[in-house]
């Protein structure tokens, strides 16, 4: 007899391979793609792809996978923060609610762990009193060097509605930098084919933003940029193209003659607005960008 698994509300519209990894098993996607081609699987009595969606009270019956392991070794440390640490990134919690909080992500953290960063937003977060009976769901990323206004879900619900809503592009940004030289008279939108790598795979990646300088001086501009797609490091790409990196930046920077310059400790790039709208209720916020960007301001302009 197989066992039998209703699919709840939080994992409506979910692809049944994470499903199945989240609920049952984690197993490797090959071994997920091994059990549904020998028919260990059926949803609602019938044979499905490892793609395909579930709906909320699906009925999944999984015949024997006992002779399929997890990896003992696939075993994801999770950064433990203080009571402190805790309590500190508390205060920089924009809105929350019982679907999402909107925080402003201080810089030199990244949202979650990778081989270069064990401490990150999301393991701080998952222990604060906003996710009590809940934890994060990603929605969408900020670099670890940027600060700014980050939207976390408290469910698999909102997750979706959120991806879906910044894949169709109805979920508008807005940032600020302080970059070096002038923007060139004219120049209001970025229009680049940016190539990232993934798996040694070479990707070309339309990419557009629009630019308006706030306030400029011989050396520095003040910036306020609107990303149309959300490439990773679109913003920071594109400004180096055109020859005005933003300050900071360690990646992108030219060397500039007699010029002190791509020393600043912190990259001067601030995600300073978002809006967007659910259930006809227009959402709109404002992060205020921290000391370092304030004191350049103030410096130079």
């Amino acid at each position: 007899m197989p066992n039998t698994y209703t699919v709840e509300k939080d994992f409506h519209n979910t692809r049944f391979d994470r499903w199945f990894k989240k609920r049952i098993i984690d197993l490797p996607q090959s071994l997920v793609e091994k059990i549904i081609r020998l028919n260990k699987i059926k949803i609602n009595n019938r044979k499905v792809k490892s793609s395909h969606r579930l709906q909320e009270g699906d009925i999944v019956e999984i015949f024997d996978i006992s002779k399929f392991k997890p990896n003992k070794n696939q075993k994801i440390l999770k950064y433990k923060p203080s009571k402190k640490e805790i309590n500190f990134y508390e205060d920089y919690i924009l809105e929350n609610n019982d679907n999402f909080i909107v925080i402003n992500k201080p810089s030199s953290i990244p949202v979650q762990s990778g081989t270069k960063s064990f401490k990150n937003i999301i393991d701080i977060l998952k222990d604060t009193k906003f996710f009590t009976n809940t934890k994060p769901f990603i929605v969408h990323r900020l670099d670890k060097e940027t600060s700014g206004v980050l939207i976390i879900a408290k469910n698999r619900e909102y997750a979706q509605l959120f991806t879906s809503l910044f894949r169709i592009r109805k979920i508008h940004k807005t940032y600020i930098a302080l970059i070096y030289g002038k923007i060139p008279v004219g120049l209001n939108t970025l229009k680049d084919n940016l190539i990232t790598f993934e798996n040694k795979k070479k990707l070309v990646q339309k990419a557009i933003s629009y630019v308006k300088t706030l306030k400029s001086t011989d050396d520095y501009s003040y910036v306020e940029l609107n990303p149309i797609t959300g490439r990773k490091h679109q913003l920071r790409k594109q400004l180096y193209n055109i020859g005005n990196p933003i300050v900071g930046d360690n990646k992108y920077f030219l060397k500039i003659k007699n010029k002190n310059k791509n020393k600043n400790k912190n990259l001067m790039l601030h995600a300073y607005k978002i809006k967007f709208m659910i259930k006809n209720i227009q959402y709109n916020f404002k992060a205020k960008y921290n000391k370092d960007f304030e004191n350049f301001l103030k410096k130079y302009f």
